[in-house]
């Protein structure tokens, strides 16, 4: 759309950035804000309130009391043209007044009469839109009501100020939360390193003990680094899997197939996962033999993450939930906080073992 250069402010492309900081552009409806319009409707004693944001070619509303629109073009639009100003933008009768003679809003079908808005100001000085109220009707407003808009807009400011706030330090938590694990990556492939060396000093028992713990401490490691390559809610499940499987089958020298349905699940479920499965293959390549097996699955809502090897089976008697073994009361404890529960049983595609998780989303 073509916007007339007349209602264009002379800073119009740093506005614009400023607009963009703010992330409030088609956001959903928010009872803050639309309280404010009500209010401003009541205390002008007018059908509409609008709460504005002029974007570059259309103004967006986030609040609008009394008009069932979402947008409209920037042309048209009188907040458009209150952005120009710091000061309120007044038209008692919109009709007579020159400013707005030739409006489409003013002379059409829509036949406005009355507008009165106060700008949107950033604390930096950007105009991003107004708080205006609306009437077809012809009205005179005393300096108190214009006190009260202003009062009313600087509230509509403090609330996506403070939104800005919580989303900064959102982001600058999440910074801090991925350094931090980074630290813990780098940590956890030192001690691997050092573990490896000391094996290479020892007597062949002891050297066998210090790569197993070596292997468990690196996998560990590569669940931190894959669980932090993803910036999105929700992942791929699948995805993650065969990353990290790759990376595993390095560092256990076993070779890992995985198979599955593509899903997508939260971030915050993909550490638990990884870390059952960091478990599980590590465990099955340490007891199992010949090639593991990853399969994920959903069945009706369910998702099951299945670890089958080909060595020797279990015990007849095998109970996961009552073994000494450290992984496998790591595991029941992940799977516990996933909401489901680990079973065991013999691989049904012939030798060896199958343990398998079933969580609900």
């Amino acid at each position: 759309m073509n916007v007339s250069p007349g209602i264009i402010p002379e800073n119009e492309l740093h506005r614009i950035a400023a607009v963009k900081r703010y992330d409030i552009l088609d956001t959903p409806p928010d009872g803050a804000f639309d309280r404010i319009t009500a209010i401003a409707a009541r205390r002008f004693d007018v059908p509409i309130s609008i709460i504005s944001i002029v974007d570059h070619d259309r103004i967006w509303f986030k609040s609008h009391h009394g008009l069932d629109v979402k947008q409209i073009g920037r042309d048209p639009g009188l907040c458009a043209s209150a952005i120009l100003s710091e000061m309120p933008h007044i038209l008692s009768d919109a009709a007579l007044d020159p400013r707005s003679l030739a409006n489409p809003l003013v002379a059409g079908e829509f036949g406005l009469r009355f507008y009165a808005g106060v700008p949107l100001r950033t604390r930096d000085g950007f105009n991003l839109g107004t708080l205006c109220v609306i009437d077809q009707e012809p009205r005179l407003v005393d300096q108190k009501q214009i006190d009260d808009l202003r009062d009313l807009a600087s509230v509509v400011m403090d609330q996506m100020e403070l939104r800005l706030s919580a989303r900064q330090a959102i982001g600058q938590a999440q910074l801090m939360a991925k350094e931090i694990d980074h630290r813990v990556t780098n940590s956890l492939q030192f001690i691997s390193g050092l573990l490896m060396m000391q094996g290479r000093t020892s007597n062949s028992e002891t050297a066998s003990h210090l790569q197993m713990a070596a292997n468990r401490v690196a996998a560990v490691a590569q669940v931190h680094r894959n669980f932090y390559t993803n910036e999105a809610e929700e992942t791929s499940c699948i995805t993650f899997l065969h990353r990290l499987c790759a990376d595993l089958s390095g560092i256990l020298g076993t070779p890992i197939e995985v198979h599955g349905d593509e899903g997508k699940v939260p971030t915050t479920r993909i550490q638990p996962i990884g870390l059952i499965l960091n478990e599980l293959v590590t465990n099955a390549a340490k007891h199992g033999a010949g090639r593991i097996n990853v399969e994920y699955t959903i069945i009706d809502g369910t998702h099951e993450l299945s670890v089958c090897d080909e060595g020797q089976g279990l015990p007849k008697d095998f109970n996961p939930a009552g073994t000494a073994g450290l992984g496998m009361k790591v595991v029941t404890t992940l799977a516990k906080q996933l909401g489901g529960q680990m079973t065991a049983q013999g691989n049904p595609a012939g030798q060896g073992a199958c343990f398998k998780v079933a969580y609900r989303m």
